[in-house]
């Protein structure tokens, strides 16, 4: 008798191990493709905030979860200690590159690379911010969009030229809302997402344009304000002109003469800010290589004035110098006054909302598997503004390990490889 019971224990638990690795209890033998075990995931979007595994399968987020098993999995990461996050969406940037001797960013050398700039920093979509109109955005597509590992999506600008110079952009015939709209809305509204209006030294006809466009499009204007003589009033801007849901670019700029900032000369936040905020105007940081000023942002988010967005404007005249590269950038606010959920959030969640695509900034399950993994490391570091001013900090993100659709393509320290062995043959 008793050996009978011994037997329907032994029995039980074979079977309950069988059932636990083929899944009738919730996952099979490795099912998973690629685990990332034992990290910190903070995913803002589906409130999580904690040590979490993270699986994914056909280039898709599977499960994310505490404890899955390794055996569930092909391929385990330990992340442990590690920060896993959605991936990086860098909402500002300049990525249409070429070699028109004559152009300032739109097929010109002042765009960058999207892929020399974007896993190395976390980064897994790109927007970029109006290098090209109408006119130019096929090339745009077939040149850099089309070639690139990196996920690129585009805000149109107003202008039909794009960013081909100063003076091109001063060109109202060449600002046509109808076509804008219409390459938006008909060809290709899964890769533009906005329209851009900047560099104009006029009154407001640019912008209205930019929002005339908008609406005809349904898609949010980004507006680089500040080279008008004599300034034009962000006030009248931000509550006359432009819509909730649209994006101030270059919020913490300070100078020159003819930008106006939103920190007055006391190091107050100007009150009709709060007001703009509360009307639904989106703040963009849009770091670049002149827009960025410690002046403007410590007193601003000390007084509760943050960033609805963080970006780098990323281009060849801002990658060297005080904006290095996204990672950098977020890690300016840490050491600001945010938090690191906070950082995190404005850099995923937020920008995927601000662009209207739900599909991006989370590891919901189902989503394309775009993922960071970040160390936090502590110790003495110094952060640069566009005058290379310096602020302290002791805590500085780095992105470790990036994956792009379920695809490693980043790996700082090797944490995704097999350590080399040199009785293996196989090394």
């Amino acid at each position: 008798m008793k050996l009978n019971c011994y037997k329907k224990t032994k029995l039980s638990l074979f079977t309950l191990s069988f059932l636990v690795l083929t899944g009738i209890s919730g996952v099979r033998a490795q099912e998973i493709d690629l685990l990332l075990k034992g990290g910190h995931v903070i995913d803002p979007a589906n409130n999580i905030d904690g040590k979490m595994d993270v699986g994914v399968k056909a280039g898709k987020i599977f499960q994310v979860a505490a404890n899955i098993p390794a055996a569930s999995a092909k391929r385990t990461i330990d992340v442990t200690g590690l920060y896993v996050t959605p991936g990086i969406i860098d909402m500002h940037t300049h990525v249409f590159e070429g070699n028109d001797p004559g152009s300032y960013i739109a097929d010109g050398h002042t765009s960058v690379n999207p892929d020399a700039f974007s896993f190395r920093s976390g980064v897994t979509t790109m927007v970029d911010a109006g290098s090209s109109g109408w006119r130019n955005f096929r090339k745009f597509k077939e040149q850099t969009i089309d070639r690139s590992h990196t996920r690129v999506l585009a805000l149109l600008n107003i202008v039909g030229t794009g960013m081909y110079g100063r003076f091109e952009e001063q060109d109202v015939s060449d600002m046509n809302p109808e076509m804008t709209a219409h390459m938006i809305k008909r060809l290709y509204p899964q890769i533009l997402v906005g329209i851009k209006a900047a560099h104009y030294w006029g009154g407001f006809t640019q912008v209205d344009k930019a929002v005339e466009a908008g609406k005809l499009a349904n898609v949010p204007v980004m507006v680089d304000f500040g080279e008008h003589n004599p300034p034009n009033p962000i006030k009248s801007l931000f509550l006359e002109h432009l819509r909730p849901g649209d994006i101030f670019t270059h919020t913490y700029s300070y100078g020159p003469a003819n930008r106006e900032t939103v920190v007055d000369e006391d190091g107050k936040v100007k009150p009709f800010i709060f007001e703009a905020k509360k009307r639904g105007i989106l703040f963009d940081v849009g770091h670049g290589g002149g827009a960025f000023s410690w002046r403007q942002a410590v007193p601003a988010v000390k007084q509760g004035f943050k960033p609805d967005v963080i970006s780098t404007d990323l281009h060849a005249e801002s990658m060297n110098a005080g904006m290095k590269d996204m990672s950098n950038v977020m890690s300016k606010f840490l050491n600001i006054g945010m938090t690191l959920q906070e950082v995190i959030q404005r850099s995923t969640q937020a920008p995927a909302k601000v662009i209207k695509r739900p599909d991006l900034g989370n590891l919901s399950i189902g989503t394309e598997a775009d993922i960071a993994v970040f160390s936090l490391q502590k110790g003495n570091f110094g952060f640069l503004d566009v005058r290379r001013i310096k602020v302290p900090g002791t805590q500085k993100l780095q992105a470790e390990l990036t994956l792009r659709a379920g695809r490693v393509m980043w790996d700082l320290n090797g944490v995704g490889s097999p350590a080399y062995d040199p009785t293996s043959k196989t090394n």
